[in-house]
């Protein structure tokens, strides 16, 4: 059987942690920061996992990581 490809879009967005997780960054960090909070922009630095029933997808997207 030949190589599956990886998708790169994919592959790019989305880290996979030690312990199997899938870690993804969060939206609405990129323009218009003036009118957002800085609690609220600090919390958009930190990563969040990716929900539990989306991971089964994820990962065809992602046949070797």
């Amino acid at each position: 059987m030949s190589k599956l490809k990886t998708r790169k879009a994919v592959a790019k967005r989305i880290k996979i942690s030690k312990s199997g997780k899938l870690k993804r960054g969060r939206a609405y960090k990129s323009h218009i920061l003036t009118k957002k909070t800085s609690k609220r922009k600090r919390h958009l630095r930190q990563s969040a996992l990716i929900n539990h029933d989306d991971t089964s997808f994820i990962r065809r997207l992602l046949p070797y990581g």
